[in-house]
C-alpha cells in the first residue's frame, strides 16, 4: 500500500490506481449484436406500451 506521513506524523493511505488502458472501437460482430438488442428493446418497450394502453 502506498503510505505517505503527513506533518505531525500521521499517514495517509492512497487507493491503488487501476491500469489505464485505451478502449477499442467495436468490432463488426458486436455492431451487429448491439444492433439487434437495440430492435428487440425498441419491440419489448412498444408491446408494453401496446399492451398498457390496452389494458387501460
Amino acid at each position: 500500500m502506498p503510505y505517505t506521513t503527513e506533518e505531525g506524523g500521521r499517514l495517509n493511505n492512497f487507493a491503488k490506481e487501476p491500469k489505464v488502458y485505451q478502449a477499442e472501437p467495436p468490432t463488426e460482430g458486436q455492431k451487429r449484436t448491439y444492433i439487434i438488442l437495440g430492435i428487440a428493446a425498441t419491440a419489448l418497450v412498444g408491446g408494453l406500451i401496446v399492451v398498457a394502453f390496452s389494458v387501460s
